[in-house]
């Protein structure tokens, strides 16, 4: 097999994809976190979403994110609907 060309440390396709989802995942959430009426609150959630990415930004198993991902978009829905039902 030929050796790589590309520099160490540089992500694979499979790495940059995975990265974009969680990055989306974080900007969803920071943006519903802003829909949150209650400052004290939006303050909280802001410091729980931060430290939960950061918490587990080392994880290299790509099971693990994976499985990390489907359950913050599940916390994300579940956020979502609070807010919209309090908005009714």
């Amino acid at each position: 097999m030929a050796a790589s060309r590309l520099p160490p440390g540089t992500l694979t396709l499979k790495q940059f994809l995975r990265r974009q989802q969680v990055l989306l995942l974080y900007r969803r959430i920071l943006q519903a976190i802003q829909q949150v009426p209650n400052a004290s609150d939006r303050q909280y959630l802001r410091n729980w979403a931060r430290e939960e990415f950061e918490r587990n930004k080392s994880a290299t198993e790509e099971d693990t994110i994976r499985m990390m991902i489907t359950q913050g978009n599940i916390q994300l829905k579940e956020l979502e609907k609070t807010l919209a039902l309090a908005k009714s």
